[in-house]
């Protein structure tokens, strides 16, 4: 129990440190106002206000932490030891005085590295770790934790009386930093956005988080350990540590899905790190309106990687020589295209470097100097017709609207859309680019209908990450051109009503002159590449989506988090070997594997162990450090008590976590039958994935179990887990290894309780 004394001794710094921080944004916005107002005389000085008004702002989005604590820990090294008995506040930024003297450091600043690697064994230096909780602005308690010197001794001050806080901790001799703010933690109530975690991160994941910035770093985390929290905490670290390259080169994360974007995207942002991109595969493929989704067996097979060599056959079937020979008019003259011209030039073209768009301009070229040379050979001798230079003949010939229709046919300026529409719209094209290469089944599962409009093809997940690989095989369509753009939050932060007379109208130029920038308008077949890439939920990548992953990678430096017992979708790449077998990483990857489980309590680990075995034999679960105190429900009933006792169980649930939040988990065809039973029972249950509805933040969803990944609820009601486990089977009863991986994350999710019901058969693990 925290001491009164030291509450008071932390408030005391507290209203110091907070002074300091509101002096640091009053510096900065007086930075800002003066690059606002200055008199400008030439282009030297607009740069230069450019650069104080851009480094003004982004000081004030650094110094804006919102309602969050300034500081949560503070470490005290040992009088003999390192720094010579320095006591260090650790905080979301640093905070120095007026003097410039530190008050808060950084959590990602070297010295801060103690206060989550510290042990009893391994103290490095410390007397004293201190967690300290703060709500708004006020210091409510104190957790100290005492290190013991060189010699065995440990200085606790002798009125200092502990009590220990062990209820809630599995007794396993894991070595918890901070455990009474750990567990204070991991009990709060679900808020529907994940939160950061700087004041628990513990020993293992600050190793994580603090490793090199070059090459691959492959983190293999079981439920609740953390892993998805690491890995934006990984971003957010290096940014702070390698800032002039990363900001340059730009940092990526990329999840499962747009709902589980929603759930991190205030992660980085409390940590002052706005600059990232956030983006879900499709995401990255723009003009691409992905809103179908597919037959399992047809996604699978269009993740698989041998559609990338079918999608170049298919794009080689359409550079094709004429049939017969076309006529074009040259002036009163007549030159002939010859079918054998064209034979020759597609034979020529398709042996040069490039793309497919970039070729077609060498093989419009080639034809129109041919004929230009013949039509001058022609004309020349007999001097009936007056000549022009062949360059300039050449140039008339390809304006022809005859010479344009036939080099279409030829070599067609394509996109990445087409190709991909005309191969699975049509059952010759099939069969040319799959022969050899896919089954007569597979070829026939590849078949659908063409649509008469572009704005008619309903796109799939899987359609993304193919139209992204036939657009590095087509290329541009056009070349860029220079275009104003508006760039966003340039004066974000900048109160315009908060200026008056020649400040306001100074302000308001400013605006009006940032509000527009030049910049390249890309392609669609052009994208940007990253410095680093962060990908979570890894294992539910296909090969096709790792490519599409792989295009964006400038460096080579990328995070990789995931979990093989929790693959669930039908392309899954099956392995962290296949993984890296299509990354193909420039350097040997470092594997870290999280084996602690922080936030899934032992109940649940223990009720879900036996589906993870049966799903995945090779996968330990992880080791969980605390107990929720309530054992996992199961409760059976007939198909006709369904709807009623599922209402029942879920308003149980709802009173038993308030003010938590709760998740029914029931496979993807039932979301809409379930969200309509638990409304017509008096409860307001959303589908987080309805763009109307509150989201997660709601009370109560119905979420489908194939997009439960990465997600945590106080407590979660799992139905029909027969449904979830037979996943991808022909039957009813048949359990397949995907549905169980299904199983097991749907039963992984809550932090506290957790409930299954069931009508049908149970699966045999849950027995």
């Amino acid at each position: 129990m925290s001491h009164e004394r030291e509450i008071a001794e932390e408030q005391e710094f507290l209203d110091v440190a907070l002074s300091a921080l509101d002096h640091m944004r009053q510096g900065a916005r007086s930075l800002r106002d003066s690059a606002a107002v200055a008199n400008m005389r030439g282009a030297g000085d607009l740069v230069e206000r450019d650069v104080v008004m851009g480094t003004a702002l982004h000081r004030l989005d650094q110094l804006a932490i919102g309602d969050q604590p300034l500081f949560f820990g503070r470490i005290d090294y040992q009088a003999n030891g390192h720094g010579d008995g320095d006591t260090y506040h650790v905080g979301r930024l640093a905070v120095s005085d007026e003097a410039l003297n530190p008050l808060v450091i950084d959590w990602r600043a070297p010295v801060a590295e103690a206060f989550y690697r510290a042990t009893g064994v391994e103290p490095l230096g410390l007397s004293r770790r201190r967690h300290v909780a703060i709500r708004a602005n006020e210091v409510s308690g104190v957790e100290d934790e005492y290190f013991a010197d060189a010699n065995g001794n440990i200085d606790l001050p002798e009125s200092d009386v502990r009590d220990a806080t062990e209820e809630g901790l599995v007794n396993g001799g894991l070595a918890l930093g901070g455990p009474g703010a750990l567990l204070a933690a991991l009990g709060r109530a679900r808020t529907g956005r994940m939160g950061d975690i700087i004041a628990t991160i513990q020993g293992e994941q600050d190793q994580i988080i603090r490793s090199p910035l070059a090459g691959v770093l492959l983190v293999q985390g079981g439920p609740g350990t953390g892993k998805t929290a690491v890995a934006l905490h990984r971003a957010a670290y290096l940014l702070f540590t390698y800032r002039a390259t990363l900001e340059r080169q730009g940092v990526l994360v990329v999840g499962p899905n747009p709902l589980f974007l929603n759930y991190i995207e205030s992660v980085l942002p409390s940590l002052g790190e706005s600059g990232v991109t956030l983006s879900t595969i499709a995401g990255l493929v723009t003009n691409v309106d992905v809103r179908a989704v597919e037959n399992e067996d047809v996604d699978q097979l269009k993740g698989d990687a041998r559609m990338a060599r079918v999608l170049a056959r298919a794009l080689r079937t359409r550079e094709r020589a004429l049939r017969h020979d076309v006529e074009i008019p040259v002036g009163r003259a007549i030159v002939v295209l010859k079918a054998k011209y064209t034979e020759e030039a597609v034979e020529r073209a398709r042996r040069r470097p490039g793309n497919h768009n970039q070729r077609r301009s060498a093989v419009g070229r080639e034809l129109a100097s041919r004929l230009a040379n013949e039509y001058h050979e022609r004309f020349s001798h007999d001097n009936s017709e007056e000549t022009n230079a062949v360059g300039e003949l050449s140039d008339l010939i390809r304006n022809t609207p005859q010479f344009k229709e036939a080099l279409q046919r030829v070599w067609p300026r394509l996109s990445g859309q087409e190709i991909l529409h005309d191969l699975l719209g049509a059952p010759a094209l099939l069969r040319a680019a799959g022969k050899g290469v896919l089954s007569d089944q597979e070829i026939e599962l590849l078949y659908r209908p063409r649509f008469t409009s572009s704005e008619e093809i309903a796109w799939t997940k899987a359609d993304a990450a193919l139209i992204d690989e036939a657009r590095v095989l087509v290329g541009p369509r056009r070349r860029p051109r220079p275009v104003l753009k508006p760039v966003e939050g340039v004066l974000s932060g900048v109160d315009l009503d908060a200026y008056s007379g020649d400040h306001r109208a100074a302000a308001l130029r400013e605006a009006q002159r940032l509000a527009v920038a030049q910049s390249q308008e890309l392609d669609e077949a052009e994208f940007v590449t990253y410095g680093h890439i962060v990908v979570d939920e890894a294992q539910d990548l296909s090969p096709m989506e790792l490519r599409v992953l792989k295009r964006r990678d400038l460096t080579g430096s990328m995070t990789i988090v995931g979990d093989m017992g929790q693959a669930t979708t039908a392309s899954s790449s099956a392995s962290w070997e296949a993984l890296l077998a299509v990354l193909a990483p420039r350097r040997e990857p470092a594997r870290v594997d999280l084996t602690v489980s922080y936030r899934t309590p032992e109940e649940v680990l223990n009720f879900a162990a036996a589906t993870l075995m049966a799903a995945a034999p090779d996968l330990k679960p992880p080791r969980p450090v605390r107990r929720a105190g309530a054992v996992p429900l199961v409760v059976r009933v007939s198909d006709a008590e369904m709807s009623k006792a599922l209402v029942d169980l879920t308003r149980s649930e709802i009173e038993a976590v308030a003010p938590g939040r709760v998740a029914v988990i029931v496979t993807r065809r039932r979301v809409d039958e379930v969200v309509t039973t638990l409304r017509s029972g008096g409860l307001e249950a959303v589908d987080p994935s309805d763009q109307e509805s509150k989201g997660l933040a709601a009370d109560l969803v119905v979420l489908a179990a194939e997009g439960a990944n990465g997600l945590e609820f106080d407590a979660v009601i799992v139905v029909e887990p027969g449904q979830i486990a037979n996943r991808g089977a022909n039957d009813d009863s048949t359990l397949t290894p995907r549905g169980l991986r299904t199983l097991y994350v749907a039963l992984t999710r809550p932090t506290r309780r957790l409930a299954v019901i069931a009508s049908g058969k149970l699966p045999p693990t849950l027995q």
